[in-house]
């Protein structure tokens, strides 16, 4: 089975004015609300690729229970650990520039983070955990490493999507995939890239401190794949762009659904770069179809 941990869900409130006019009164044009959060969207993608998951981290009051059942709509497994105070809504305002207001997420007491913990402790060993996201402020600095070691000790595997010193203390364990952009590679190495080949030594350098595998994301430049066996490259797929809101995370779904099926990290990244870019160009998370339909166009080279 495949679990992801989303520890700050939220409603993503997506509104769109023609012209916003700060202290007066502005008319919708039109608004959605959508579930949201990191590892929240990774098992939406997953579903729609054929790859069933199950759900964890902290919902709670009315919001929680819209995500919920929109999960249970998707006929998404989830195994959330309920919490007293509501989960956060944040607001995503498009108008002639993108503006958003995030919300701080509850309040997550000792007794309901321990919930989460035993829920962990049941895992198995062929079990793959998708650690995705911020925390809410609540949870303590460290709460991160406190997962891994649960899941390291039931032999499961993890993959981890964060930044900064939840990162760089989750590559000793051994993740089985890491997933910065080319920003948060740079910040994680106090360093700047002045070209794509400035990315490969501290792509592998992700890998000689114990990731598995690495994937960075550059945006317009494509993506890259560290792997034992060589470095790889995709090419960049051309559509319109729409939404950047969730691109990351179904190149994760992308790559861990088919990783699970293949064994095959090259094959995997294919897939990973099929699902980002389909999201890249859809208005929600992407459509199984126009992932299909995005298969054959992408390109994987083998640079070093």
């Amino acid at each position: 089975m495949i679990y992801t941990v989303t520890l700050n869900p939220s409603i993503d409130y997506i509104v769109h004015v023609d012209q916003l006019t700060i202290g007066d009164v502005n008319r919708m044009k039109s608004d959605l609300k959508l579930p949201g959060g990191k590892g929240i969207n990774v098992s939406r993608i997953l579903k729609r690729i054929d790859n069933d998951s199950t759900a964890l981290g902290f919902l709670g009051g009315f919001t929680g229970r819209f995500i919920e059942e929109w999960l249970e709509r998707e006929t998404i497994q989830t195994n959330f650990t309920t919490v007293a105070d509501d989960t956060r809504i944040n607001i995503k305002l498009k108008a002639s520039e993108e503006t958003e207001i995030n919300g701080q997420g509850p309040i997550v007491s000792e007794n309901e983070m321990d919930t989460l913990k035993k829920v962990l402790g049941n895992l198995a060993a062929e079990d793959i955990v998708v650690l995705s996201g911020s925390k809410p402020g609540s949870v303590p600095t460290g709460f991160y490493q406190e997962l891994i070691k649960i899941i390291r000790s039931q032999g499961a595997s993890f993959v981890i999507d964060t930044t900064g010193t939840d990162l760089m203390d989750a590559l000793e364990n051994g993740p089985l995939l890491v997933k910065p952009n080319n920003h948060e590679l740079a910040d994680l190495y106090q360093t700047t890239f002045n070209s794509v080949e400035d990315i490969y030594p501290f792509g592998q350098r992700l890998l000689d401190e114990g990731a598995q595998h690495a994937l960075v994301s550059m945006a317009g430049d494509g993506a890259l794949l560290f792997t034992k066996d060589g470095i790889y490259r995709s090419n960049v797929l051309k559509r319109p762009v729409k939404n950047s809101v969730g691109a990351g995370d179904s190149m994760i779904a992308g790559f861990v659904g088919n990783f699970t099926k293949t064994q095959d990290p090259v094959e995997a990244f294919k897939w990973g770069v099929a699902c980002g870019s389909a999201t890249t160009f859809s208005d929600d998370l992407a459509t199984a179809d126009f992932i299909q339909a995005l298969l054959p166009e992408v390109q994987i080279t083998k640079v070093k």
